[in-house]
């Protein structure tokens, strides 16, 4: 049981670490938020704003990772 628990707390650790270096990175890429697709609309006082593209790389990125964790687990 202890060895399963501790596993769970290193793929956590190691998802919480990307997460940080994502974070970190993410104002020096300077594509991420302004992919072709991403919706921007500017009003007299307001902005709407909603990353479409973006959300989608994003995901495709993270499934893609989390298929290899998952291979790796088995």
């Amino acid at each position: 049981m202890w060895p399963q628990i501790g596993k769970v707390f290193i793929i956590f650790g190691i998802i919480l670490v990307a997460v940080g270096v994502i974070l970190l990175l993410a104002g020096k890429i300077p594509w991420l938020g302004r992919l072709p697709g991403d919706i921007h609309i500017k009003g007299k006082n307001w902005t709407l704003y909603f990353p479409i593209a973006t959300c989608v790389v994003l995901s495709i990125i993270l499934t893609l990772i989390f298929l290899l964790l998952s291979r790796l687990w088995k």
